[in-house]
């Protein structure tokens, strides 16, 4: 399949919140990933960054839309969310098109992608780079392929950080709208006795399986299913995560419990700052009490609970 390459450049007084907000219209479009351009950034100055590309220019970030029937609608679409973002943030900005195969996307942002640490014991690792690991290191060898989920936007980590803050070796976790599945991998790698995940994008269910696989996951410990949001899973989970947005995450509060062990987590990011306070306040509204609430780079992730057991604690009363 082909796609578009939508480029946005950007001046602004915080790039940081700009590209967060830029990048949060293109996943709007469940679009599977994105690159973020930063000429602050210098590549890593390890003995394996002989390929690191040349500092950009300007800031800008990418997305990537498949060139089918619904393609010219989106695109206006894009731009009238673009727009309307801008106006808001008193944003300067343009648009760019270029056509692109899915073998040039998929090569195209990987020189931007290198070992990342999460949390106290994760290190992310793409699959194309070198990495020496330090005693007690996980090391999450990751391919993302077409699906979202690298480990280097906040909300990423943030749910990284959550899962191992409040994850129970042994415990099962259900990710919805798994992407890449990092959030699985992370899991399996901290103790989980069961990972599953379901993601509405079928290539990117088999990417997740692959990635489970490349990392040594026992078969039998992993589930995964195609289909929209948690509807392809019956039992409970001692822990449920969405990294998704913050529409379709207040879309799902409900169905939750389900899906939820009584004493379980419910983990839930890609929730800009703005959007704090309504996520937390549905959640409250659907009978759930508030555990965790963390904020990176105008990002927020929120962990939950229907039932509060003597073993579950308040690691952020600042809410």
């Amino acid at each position: 399949m082909k796609y578009l390459e939508a480029k946005v450049t950007f001046d602004h007084p915080d790039p940081s919140l700009a590209a967060d907000l830029v990048a949060g219209v293109f996943f709007d479009f469940e679009l599977q990933g994105v690159v973020i351009e930063d000429p602050g950034l210098d590549p890593p100055a390890d003995d394996w960054a002989e390929d690191a590309v040349a500092r950009p220019a300007r800031h800008a970030v990418s997305g990537y839309l498949p060139m089918d029937e619904r393609l010219e609608r989106r695109c206006k679409i894009l731009e009238q969310a673009l727009g309307e973002t801008a106006d808001r943030m008193g944003m300067v900005w343009r648009v760019g098109y270029r056509e692109l195969d899915e073998q040039n996307w998929a090569e195209s942002w990987k020189a931007f992608f290198w070992p990342q640490r999460i949390g106290r014991r994760i290190v992310v690792k793409p699959s194309w780079r070198e990495f020496e690991p330090a005693p007690g290191d996980l090391v999450l060898d990751i391919d993302p392929g077409m699906a979202f989920g690298t480990g280097t936007h906040p909300t990423t980590s943030l749910c990284i950080e959550l899962i191992e803050d409040h994850l129970a070796p042994g415990a099962s976790l259900l990710d919805v709208g798994t992407g890449s599945g990092i959030l699985m991998l992370a899991a399996a790698k901290l103790g989980a006795g069961r990972v599953c995940g379901g993601d509405r994008d079928e290539l990117a269910v088999r990417i997740a399986a692959e990635n489970l696989r490349r990392n040594g996951v026992p078969p039998g410990t992993v589930c995964l299913a195609q289909g929209p949001l948690a509807r392809p899973f019956r039992g409970r989970f001692d822990l449920v995560v969405a990294n998704i947005l913050t529409q379709v995450i207040l879309e799902l509060i409900e169905d939750i419990p389900r899906v939820l062990n009584p004493a379980g987590i419910f983990v839930c990011s890609g929730i800009i700052e703005e959007n704090r306070g309504l996520v937390l306040s549905r959640l409250m509204s659907a009978g759930f009490e508030i555990v965790d609430a963390r904020g990176r780079e105008g990002w927020v992730a929120i962990a939950a609970t229907k039932y509060r057991n003597s073993n579950i604690e308040i690691r952020n009363k600042n809410l």
